[in-house]
Order: C-alpha cells, then structure tokens, then sequence
C-alpha cells in the first residue's frame, strides 16, 4: 500500500480495536469511553484513526472546534467535547452549528456564550489541584448561579476535572485528594438538580490506576495509541493486580533509503562537519528529517532498523534527509526503514526513542508531520 511513498506512517487497525477492548475491561460496566483525539490524534491522523474507533467507543474528545467540526465532516455522529479554550464568537458559532460541546473554566467564557444567538452545549471544568483551566471548587455555587439565572440549564452537558499525577505512583494522596474535591463538586451539582450529566474525571491513568474515579465517562488518550502514561503506571497495575495489562502500539512510521554510497575513513558527514568516519563504511541516505518530525535532537545519537538491525543515525539530522550507518547490514537502495515500528525481533518503540532523548512518548508521536500520508493497515 505505500509502494509509492518514500517516507509515510502505518495505522494498525487491530491494534487500535484491541486497545479500545483492553480499556473497557479494566472498566465499570457503564462507564463510557471517549477516545482523545486531538493533536491530529498524537499524530496518528485525525480522521483515519477516529473512524477506526468509531463504532467502539461513545464519543470524542479533541482539543479545537475545528477538530471537531472536521469529525462531524467525516460523519461522525457521537458527540464530541472540545477540551480546549473556545475564544472567538466564530468558535462558539462554529461548535453550535456543528453539535459540539466546549469546555467552560472561567466566568468571562460563561459570559462570552450568552452573546450567541445559539448558544451551544457545554460542559464544566473544575480545576481540583492540575491550577490549568477551571473554576476552583469555592465558585461553583456562583457558577450554579449564573446558569440557573441565565437560563443554561438545558446546555450544561457535564462536569469534570483533569488529574495532574495519576499516571506518577509517587503521589497517589494527591490524585486521592483531588478525586474527593470533585466528588464535592459533583454534589454541588447534582444538590443543584443536575444528575443526569456526564461527571468525569479520568485519563489514561486514572481509568487503569483509581477504579474509584471512573464516574459516569473516561477520556482516554495515549492508551487508545498503545502506550502507558509512563513506565511506573504499568509497573504499579502489574504489582497491584498481579497480573500485565497488554497495550499494543498502533503507529509506524517508515522511509525508505534513497542511496548508499561507500565513504572513507577522514570522510565527514552532513552539515558543519559534525561527524568524521573512523573507518570505510557503507552509509545510505534516508528521505526523513526534522521537518518529519524525527528531531534534531536525535543527531549522532538516535538510531533505526533495517531489517531487523540497528543502524545508528551519523551527522545532523536535516530538514528532509538523514544519514545512517549501515555497519554489516547489506543495505540497498528501496530497503524499507523503520522509525518507529516491530521490525523482525527487534522492536523500536516511541517510549525508546523518547528515553534516549530525555522526553515522553507523546512529544514523539504528535510532532508527527500532519502533512505525511498515514496508511491504515
């Protein structure tokens, strides 16, 4: 399928629908899923990624309205929370005529809707400890007020808050004390007459860790993608429950070498002489580079599979272009690279290549160029 792209991204299907079902096991029996979808979906592509999961989870959660008026384009029906700010009155416009609820955190954004003709649907965020977006849980009464008052009662779609360290085992007082401050909230709520609101709390984390904080609905992000949240989290579920919980990656990214030239000892590769050949070696050319989304941070250090071996990345990674060291591997003009990927017995993940730099699978994956083709296979 990706005979003719030169630098593209794989999709696993089966592997997305077996991480939704791995979910929902670990989950209560009416707890519903919300697939997070934003950032191009941690740069898995926004469309194709959402529609896979479609017919498995209960909604979606992205990051803009422009996310979400792009999975109504698609034909996507289930409803849709926008997690991030909705600042304009084109936004609010634009999320009322495409059926898409925002988040609500300040007193000026609840004031913004009611300059809608059509105001949209919304949902609350109380901020229990992450101090990002959120009405502190000593306003909600004022919050209640003002709904009540304006007559937005009909609009109000849930409540939630977001964990600042469910996926760090070191802190679990905190995520515990920030579950009872919104167990507080949601009695606010409901004292208020609203109980038929989705009460949220969950990510990733949260959903596999604190059984108790499943409420009504989990957003579930990078679990969905085939990751843990971190190294601990998965350690911590194997301790406690004496028994491993599989996530399968979803995504590889992939090239294929464009050229292999022979160089010399004293040869120097790439821009500002920054690599010098020790000894005769095969290189080969790879049409990948920071534009791509493999950081420049990964020169001299980073490294990819070729059948099944590791080849180290020589030289400063380029806009489009990177060098590596072919050592024994017979390498040949059209060999496929693997980025990111199962390659043979040898396994390069996202959490491997975020561990040689210092930095979490997330910023791998979702600095994914949007512009590159993904294949769903």
């Amino acid at each position: 399928m990706a005979s003719n792209l030169k630098t593209w991204v794989e999709i696993d299907k089966k592997a997305a629908l077996f991480n939704v079902k791995t979910i929902r096991s670990v989950l209560k029996k009416k707890t519903k899923i919300y697939a997070v979808v934003k950032s191009n979906a941690y740069g898995h592509g926004l469309r194709e990624f959402s529609l896979i999961v479609n017919s498995k989870v209960d909604g979606f959660c992205v990051d803009s309205v422009y996310e979400g008026e792009t999975l109504r384009s698609i034909g996507i029906k289930k409803p849709i929370l926008v997690l991030g700010p909705t600042l304009s009155k084109t936004e609010l416009k634009l999320a009322s005529e495409n059926d898409l609820e925002i988040t609500v955190s300040t007193f000026e954004s609840l004031k913004q809707i009611l300059g809608i003709k059509q105001i949209p649907d919304f949902q609350i965020k109380v901020d229990t400890g992450m101090h990002r977006q959120g009405f502190f849980v000593k306003d909600l009464k004022r919050v209640l007020g003002f709904i009540k008052k304006n007559k937005l009662s009909d609009n109000l779609k849930g409540v939630y808050t977001h964990f600042a360290s469910a996926k760090d085992v070191s802190y679990p007082n905190y995520t515990n004390n920030q579950a009872e401050e919104f167990k507080y909230a949601k009695k606010l709520f409901e004292k208020a007459g609203f109980k038929n609101v989705l009460f949220h709390t969950s990510a990733t984390g949260g959903a596999i860790l604190y059984p108790q904080t499943h409420f009504d609905m989990v957003r579930i992000g990078i679990g969905l993608y085939g990751y843990w949240p971190s190294k601990e989290s998965e350690t911590q579920h194997s301790l406690v429950n004496k028994r491993e919980l599989t996530l399968t990656p979803v995504l590889s990214f992939k090239a294929k070498v464009s050229e292999v030239k022979k160089l010399k000892k004293g040869d120097f590769v790439g821009y500002d002489l920054t690599e010098k050949i020790q000894k005769d070696t095969n290189v080969a050319i790879v049409p990948i580079g920071y534009w791509h989304g493999l950081s420049r941070v990964f020169s001299h250090r980073g490294y990819v599979l070729v059948k099944g071996k590791k080849c180290r990345i020589i030289g400063r990674i380029s806009m489009d272009l990177i060098t590596i060291k072919c050592g024994s591997v017979n390498v040949k003009s059209g060999d496929v690279v693997s980025i990111i990927d199962k390659d043979k017995n040898k396994v390069l993940r996202a959490t491997d290549l975020a561990e040689i730099v210092g930095t979490i699978s997330y910023e791998i994956i979702t600095t994914i160029n949007p512009l590159i083709k993904r294949v769903v296979v």
